[in-house]
């Protein structure tokens, strides 16, 4: 009997098929079992003596005879066949178990590899954007410093309040300088709510650079940006959402104060496995609840303020961004639409 060749492991832990042994143990059994028969009923027959009229067997009882002789002989084969057959579907169900596990293996490995490489993008943006922001504060700071050295106090830039009639002078206010900023362009704002497409974004990070100057988009964009981190160690990524937008007049509804049927369809995200995520690390993680909830509020207070001026294309133009995504995702998740 030959030996079974090993298979041959390939690069995805999938196992090549293995020739077949010419002859196994079923084989053998049927091979010995069939002699062993034949050689009996060889012995048989040969001794049978004739009949009392001293003439050979008839046809019938010839055909009776191959019959006893090679019957069994034929179930012994099938039987081996069997056996053989059952054989060689254990080892394909073996290697298809290891075919499988191989895949499995794979592809988690794969989403590994795919979430540190996102984490580590996310943590090269942030990195970017506190850089720039440290810088835009360094420029602050040399301007202020300037003006000091030129004579020109920061209190003079704001406007002295009137004297009371007794002649008593007022203390001057500084002035901050989220003050002297110029105000923060609605488009741009919106654009820094999406963040930066990728590392070349140029026009993202300098929407998201504007953003940061200003004091309340500021902590908003911060409040998203941790709660966009938190849900990218589980998987849950914004781009992968494709929510049900509603309509600008329910969020205006929602902005003016209404809950319940109303407004359900802010809830527009059906991923069901980022809802069970996000639901089973809000119930289990204190500080992504604590992040969630911290981000829910500034954006409702921030919505609530846009909304009075805003138009319902820029509302659209809201509802799509990364930042819009996460609060339809943790609002449902929290059950602020209900």
């Amino acid at each position: 009997m030959s030996e079974p060749q090993e298979s041959r492991p390939t690069p995805m832990g999938i196992y090549d098929r293995p020739e077949p042994p010419k002859y196994g143990a079923g084989e053998i059994i049927a091979l010995v079992l069939s002699l062993l028969w034949l050689a009996g009923a060889g012995v048989f027959f040969m001794t049978l003596t004739p009949g009392p009229d001293g003439m050979a067997p008839d046809t019938l009882r010839f055909v009776l005879t191959m019959l006893a002789i090679f019957l069994p002989v034929a179930m012994i084969w099938v039987a081996a066949a069997a056996s053989r057959s059952a054989r060689v579907m254990r080892e394909e169900s073996a290697r298809l178990r290891a075919a499988i596990d191989g895949i499995r293996q794979a592809y988690v490995a794969q989403n590994q590899g795919r979430r540190g490489s996102s984490e580590d993008s996310i943590s090269r943006k942030l990195d970017q954007i506190a850089a720039a922001q440290r810088k835009t504060e360094t420029a602050i700071a040399t301007f202020t410093t300037i003006r000091h050295q030129n004579g020109i106090r920061p209190e003079a830039a704001a406007a002295a309040p009137p004297a009371p009639a007794d002649d008593q002078p007022g203390l001057p206010l500084g002035t901050r300088p989220e003050d002297m900023a110029p105000p923060l362009d609605r488009s741009t704002f919106i654009r820094a709510l999406n963040f930066p497409e990728t590392a070349e974004d140029e026009e993202g990070f300098a929407a998201l650079r504007k953003a940061l100057k200003d004091r309340q988009a500021a902590q908003l964009i911060q409040a998203a940006q941790d709660v966009l981190t938190l849900m990218s160690q589980d998987g849950i990524y914004m781009d992968d959402l494709r929510p049900d937008l509603a309509r600008p007049e329910i969020w205006r509804r929602f902005a003016k104060g209404e809950r319940g049927r109303v407004v359900a369809a802010l809830g527009g995200v059906r991923d069901r496995s980022s809802l069970a995520l996000a639901a089973g690390r809000m119930k289990q993680d204190p500080i992504f609840r604590d992040a969630a909830h911290h981000f829910l509020r500034h954006f409702d207070r921030m919505f609530a303020e846009l909304e009075q001026t805003a138009s319902d294309t820029e509302i659209n133009d809201l509802a799509e961004t990364r930042t819009a995504r996460a609060f339809m995702l943790l609002g449902r998740v929290a059950g602020i639409f209900d």
